[in-house]
């Protein structure tokens, strides 16, 4: 509990509470003077691993003695707010940094140091960036990740973390789809499962059912297909829907390059014997690529900065899908 003033600290007179503009402070008879109770600043520091998980340290003394929290403590006078940061970050995890921005500001009222002023950075580290280390005030430090973080000591801490996470998430999400990617063709595969078209993705399949009918509508009458006018209806639904579902189950992994080769050499080789032409063919599956790409935008990708990612994303997948599935049906189609 934070000890409350008895005498003046400059006649050693009685202290008693007074009004002073609407504020009741101490106040010294004697010395007929106010004493005024300011918040106190603490600066706070988060600060990422390369796998992305945020430091702790654990608190060896009190408040909240055996707790974690961000790497914490108060500005001393004469120093910045910035220097204050990344010298608690130092002192208290045995790491040096840098300050990347200011994170959040908050106040409160805590029963140990009365009224704070919380100041949170992000940091980065620099130099040598081995284990942590415990330090100063703190008996342990180590990096937590952000979906599994112990209840930290601080308010102010918690909130901090929350707006950081908001904040990144939309950035964390354009590096996770683009580093996924960035392995090849052959990344849209195996892993990819928190790309940003996912959401895109789930939305074309819940509605295969509709694309799949505004297809039929184009293909039996474009004049680029005129094999498919009079086809049969049914036979063209079941088809363009295995064709979306085949998508769905190459993005999430389920369905690899050796399967598009073996279904759409097989399918050019039927295409033939039912009499269509190549170029038909290769211009039906260029309508199905139109009517997803249509329909994903149709969805109002456009309303943030992000979309635009996603959107880039989504028209990579969809391309290199069909540039295979049009590949392997010419080469199954002139097979003889």
């Amino acid at each position: 509990m934070k000890r409350k003033r008895l005498y003046c600290p400059h006649c050693g007179g009685d202290i008693r509470r007074e009004w002073e503009e609407d504020v009741e402070r101490d106040f010294c008879a004697a010395c007929r003077t106010f004493f005024y109770e300011n918040p106190l600043p603490v600066v706070s520091v988060i600060l990422l691993s390369a796998d992305r998980e945020i430091l702790l340290v654990k608190r060896g003394r009190r408040p909240y003695r055996g707790r974690w929290c961000l790497p914490t403590g108060f500005v001393e006078s004469g120093e910045s707010i910035e220097t204050a940061a990344l010298r608690e970050l130092a002192e208290e995890t045995g790491l040096r940094g840098r300050v990347a921005g200011l994170v959040d500001v908050d106040s409160g009222r805590n029963s140990f140091y009365g009224d704070l002023i919380f100041l949170t950075f992000e940091a980065e580290a620099e130099g040598e960036t081995g284990p942590p280390q415990s330090g100063g005030d703190t008996v342990a430090a180590r990096y937590f990740p952000l979906g599994g973080l112990p209840r930290l000591a601080f308010p102010a801490n918690n909130r901090a973390v929350k707006r950081f996470v908001a904040a990144k998430a939309d950035y964390w999400a354009i590096v996770d789809s683009f580093s996924l990617a960035a392995g090849g063709d052959g990344a849209t595969g195996g892993r990819n499962t928190n790309l940003l078209s996912d959401r895109l993705v789930r939305v074309i399949e819940v509605n295969a059912e509709l694309i799949s009918r505004l297809w039929i509508e184009e293909v039996t009458t474009s004049r680029s297909t005129p094999g498919y006018h009079h086809f049969d209806r049914q036979r063209l639904f079941r088809r363009v829907h295995t064709i979306l579902s085949q998508f769905g189950k190459w993005l999430g992994g389920g369905y690899d390059d050796r399967d598009i080769q073996a279904y759409y050499t097989d399918m050019g080789r039927e295409r033939r014997r039912e009499g269509f032409r190549l170029g038909e063919i290769l211009s039906a599956l260029s309508l199905i690529k139109k009517h997803l790409w249509e329909f994903a935008l149709s969805r109002g990708m456009w309303q943030k900065t992000i979309d635009i990612y996603m959107a880039l994303e989504l028209d990579r997948r969809i391309v290199i899908f069909f540039d295979k599935a049009s590949f392997y049906t010419a080469r199954g189609y002139e097979d003889k």
